[in-house]
């Protein structure tokens, strides 16, 4: 999951150096961590959060077929 959210961010940003993207598993399943400059917040999220709503709309359709149920949390890089 970690590929396909980095190729997304990183095709939409000015700075795709600064894409950072953890993933982290627990009992409910796979979190992805999406972590961008505060610049590029808006192209990620989009107008109305369309962007953001359509990134995790692949990656859930993604794990559902591997079985996993997985989401994606989007923040500002320190």
């Amino acid at each position: 999951m970690k590929g396909i959210v980095e190729l997304i961010a990183k095709a939409l940003v000015d700075n795709p150096d600064e894409v950072k993207i953890e993933e982290k598993k627990d009992d409910r399943g796979l979190l992805v961590e999406l972590r961008v400059l505060e610049e590029d917040m808006g192209r990620v999220i989009g107008k109305q959060g369309r962007t953001a709503k359509a990134i995790r709309t692949i990656v859930k359709a993604a794990g559902l077929k591997q079985g996993k149920h997985v989401w994606v949390d989007i923040d500002m890089k320190n």
